[in-house]
């Protein structure tokens, strides 16, 4: 059997279908039943569901979270973790019929964390663990391939490197021996990678629950109003390994395009390689058609996967894969990030194909979604004799145009002082979100599609253009440069823009329709005829202050004014019992009351 392969004993389907629970803490993921994402995070929770369906996903238990709240209210580990731990350890062999630490057939895992509420790439991820001296050995033994071997070795040792030990390692080269690794680790942190793969695991485990408490994790759940006591659950997951021949490879697959909500299946693809090439950035992956190209009975079996994930799951999925020596298995899937054009076309479409009602389809859209579509984008010619700077994949869609500020600390120094900027990165990282947040646009010098800085960006709705090359930063640093994220380009200066309008676009017609029908409270536009008798905020003392609204208001049955362009302003209507109001664009205004009484 290949290694970490799931082609069970006869005993492997009644240990894998029945979930159950070694004590307190932890939960196998067997598939019969769907314990709440509260308790298992949306990793766990996706990893079941999938196994219910009947698709191919390596098996796995879950730390829930109520270990990691534990943790988080007391500082100690949670009495009897450990213990458990051994347990679900002990499930997974007996399942695998594999050994952790062993000498023959080894058993390689996973330990990812995986919170209620996705936080894409907020925090920690350790792969290939169980790697030491004696299991590289056998790995290399069962597989005939010292090469395979050396380099699964090295790629754990690095992850757990970084993420545990907190090192920063130097470049090391392509030809360094194990033993160079391990110096190297030595020398950052004083510290070796245990040998033995119970402590490893133990590590692991406490790396992803200090994750939950990054500055990055923090900083993106401030930004996206997720509370910090919620805390991760901790998946460990039997390895599939891409990087073991020319029929393996790994992958991220979008069920539709995430961009512009094309319909047809969307992703990338990269051969050799683990799910840490791709999402990192430090590897630009090819389209899904190089799959296709090179497997296609497995591109029919993953296009056919996702086909019955989006029906199951009502939306639009990302679905990270795998290829082992030609036979698929799914890791992940959830709702897809996507940027503001495709949230808003997935919405009608799917009312349209009957899988969502009107309802549903007004709660996926944001207000600040609609905002960014709304924004301002390139004139028409405006590019004509404009000169480009620098080129890339379109990873979200919108107009950027700033400075060129190539420190993330920097960038949101100069952004809060009321500067626009736009961030330009080798690759970015979770480490970069602070910066992200701030930009009026995202650029880098590496990646693809499905990187951290593309999928990030979607989330933000920030523009942003990936994979522009080596020598990108040095050519815009310091530069006011007008960034196109639809079309993937840089250009000097600061070129015009037009914003369009809502009442042009008939996929926001159609919202405004469905909106309108339910929203508590009358939007007109600004210049409707009754905002002639609107009491006018902009004239007020503190008129722009959301919190000051109420008072000013009061008696006032109708309002206008600039703050009411803002989700904060709308909710101060509501609440201070305004029948009507007038704003700029009257979408994000119904989607911000809609959101209100949620």
């Amino acid at each position: 059997m290949t290694p970490g392969g799931t082609a069970p004993p006869s005993c492997f389907e009644n240990l894998y279908t029945m979930t159950h629970s070694p004590g307190r803490w932890i939960l196998t993921l067997g598939g019969n039943d769907l314990p709440e994402k509260s308790l298992i995070g949306g990793k766990a929770w996706s990893i079941a569901r999938m196994r219910a369906l009947g698709l191919p996903v390596p098996p796995a238990f879950v730390i829930t979270t109520r270990a990691c709240t534990s943790w988080l209210q007391t500082g100690e580990i949670p009495e009897g973790l450990f213990e458990e731990l051994a347990a679900g350890m002990q499930w997974l062999q007996e399942a695998l019929q594999r050994q952790f630490g062993g000498d023959a057939k080894p058993l390689l895992v996973s330990v990812r964390s995986g919170a209620m509420i996705s936080m894409p790439g907020m925090m920690d991820t350790v792969l290939n663990l169980g790697m030491n001296a004696r299991t590289a050995e056998a790995l290399a033994a069962e597989t005939g391939d010292m090469a395979f071997a050396m380099d699964t070795h090295k790629r754990f040792l690095d992850l757990y490197a970084r993420i545990v030990l907190r090192a920063t390692l130097p470049e090391l080269a392509a030809s360094a021996e194990i033993a160079d690794w391990q110096q190297a680790i030595f020398e950052a942190t004083g510290q070796a990678v245990p040998e033995s793969t119970e402590a490893q695991l133990k590590g692991a485990v406490m790396a992803v629950f200090e994750s939950w408490n990054s500055r990055r994790a923090r900083r993106y759940r401030d930004h996206h109003a997720i509370p910090h006591d919620l805390g991760t659950a901790v998946t460990v997951q039997a390895m599939v390994f891409g990087n073991l021949d020319a029929r393996s490879g790994t992958g991220v697959l979008f069920s539709r395009n995430p961009l512009n909500g094309d319909p047809a299946a969307y992703g990338e693809y990269l051969a050799r390689a683990q799910g840490e090439d791709v999402v990192s950035g430090r590897h630009t992956p090819q389209p899904l058609s190089a799959l296709a190209d090179a497997m296609p009975e497995v591109h029919t079996a993953l296009l056919r996967a996702a086909e019955v994930l989006e029906r199951e799951n009502g939306d639009v999925q990302d679905i990270e894969f795998t290829v082992q020596q030609g036979e698929l298995f799914l890791l992940q899937s959830r709702a897809a990030k996507r940027a503001p054009a495709a949230a808003v076309r997935f919405a009608v479409d799917m009312v349209r194909e009957g899988r969502i009602d009107t309802a549903t389809a007004l709660a996926r859209v944001t207000a600040e979604q609609v905002r960014v579509l709304l924004s301002p984008r390139l004139a028409d010619g405006a590019t004509a004799e404009a000169e480009l700077l620098a080129s890339g994949e379109a990873a979200c869609q919108g107009v950027g145009v700033g400075t060129v500020v190539t420190h993330t600390d920097e960038a949101e120094q100069r952004a809060q002082a009321g500067e626009a900027i736009v961030l330009a990165r080798d690759t970015t990282s979770p480490d970069d979100v602070h910066g992200m947040i701030v930009a009026k646009a995202v650029v880098t010098e590496q990646g693809g599609s499905t990187s951290h800085a593309a999928v990030v960006s979607r989330a933000l709705g920030v523009p942003c253009v990936v994979g522009c090359g080596a020598g990108t930063l040095e050519r815009l640093k310091g530069r006011i440069v007008t960034v196109d994220g639809a079309q993937g380009r840089i250009y000097a200066g600061a070129l015009p823009v037009l914003a369009p309008l809502e009442a042009d676009e008939p996929l926001l017609r159609e919202l405004i329709a469905w909106a309108e029908a339910r929203a508590p409270l009358e939007v007109c536009a600004e210049d409707a005829p009754t905002a002639a008798s609107a009491l006018d905020l902009d004239k007020q003392k503190g008129g722009e202050d959301p919190l000051q609204l109420a008072a000013l208001a009061t008696g006032a049955e109708s309002l206008r004014g600039a703050v009411l362009n803002s989700d904060e302003g709308v909710r101060a209507a509501m609440a201070a019992g305004i029948r009507r109001i007038h704003v700029r664009q009257r979408l994000p205004a119904l989607l911000a009351a809609l959101a209100a009484l949620t």
